[in-house]
């Protein structure tokens, strides 16, 4: 049983969503707009939050960017919205997933389901726990990142790309094989996602982005 916290300023959504959740086994809290999501993440703990973009007070971006300062719960963003640059924007502050709406709630658990397990399943392995090279440190226990001695900050989704790239360094680690280690098996979002996540951490990494390489069309490899 997972503890869901479901933020959307529709009363009716919530409802459809949070019978489904139960029916699974699911505990599950209501929030009606980004204040009240916010407030709640304060006072409890949530193993996962669906948060709806477009709400009055405080919209789902702004929300998620507060929480994030104090909490890394996986966020499952729901928005009417298919524009590029909101699925950037979404990832930037800190989101595991993006869905459109309409959508069915039977996906929705299908997504639930996949985060739950694949943060079940994340333990980085004996003897890579911490990568060091030049000014990078990458602490996969820790879930930290330090440039120059300096700890930068970076999205849930970010850390996992990253230590899955570390853990099969100097080896070409294909899409298929990323989604499925980072995104969970039963993934059948755009795969757009994977790039997207990419540029954000090489954006993050700064001048060590230099470590990722592309190959088109196959994946990416992580040179030691």
């Amino acid at each position: 049983m997972a503890k869901i916290l479901i933020c959307d300023d529709e009363p009716g959504l919530r409802l459809v969503l949070k019978r489904y959740a139960t029916f699974e086994g699911h505990d599950v809290t209501e929030a009606e707009d980004g204040l009240d999501a916010i407030a709640l993440c304060q006072k409890l703990e949530f193993d996962i939050i669906i948060m709806d973009v477009m709400m009055p007070k405080l919209d789902g971006f702004a929300a998620v960017k507060e929480i994030r300062k104090h909490a890394d719960t996986p966020v499952i963003m729901l928005s009417a919205r298919s524009e590029e640059y909101d699925k950037i924007l979404g990832f930037e502050v800190g989101v595991d997933d993006y869905v459109i709406k309409p959508f069915s709630s039977k996906e929705i658990m299908l997504r639930i389901q996949s985060i739950l397990r694949r943060v079940s399943q994340v333990t980085p392995q004996k003897g890579q726990l911490i990568f060091e090279k030049a000014g990078l440190k990458i602490d996969m226990m820790a879930y930290k990142v330090f440039i120059e001695g300096v700890s930068i900050r970076m999205a849930p989704k970010e850390y996992e790309l990253l230590f899955c790239l570390v853990r099969h360094k100097n080896i070409v680690v294909t899409r298929e094989k990323i989604l499925a280690e980072v995104w969970g098996m039963s993934y059948f979002g755009d795969d757009r996602t994977l790039d997207t996540h990419m540029k954000l951490v090489r954006k993050a990494l700064g001048p060590y982005a230099k470590f990722i390489s592309t190959l088109r069309g196959v994946g990416y490899r992580f040179d030691e």
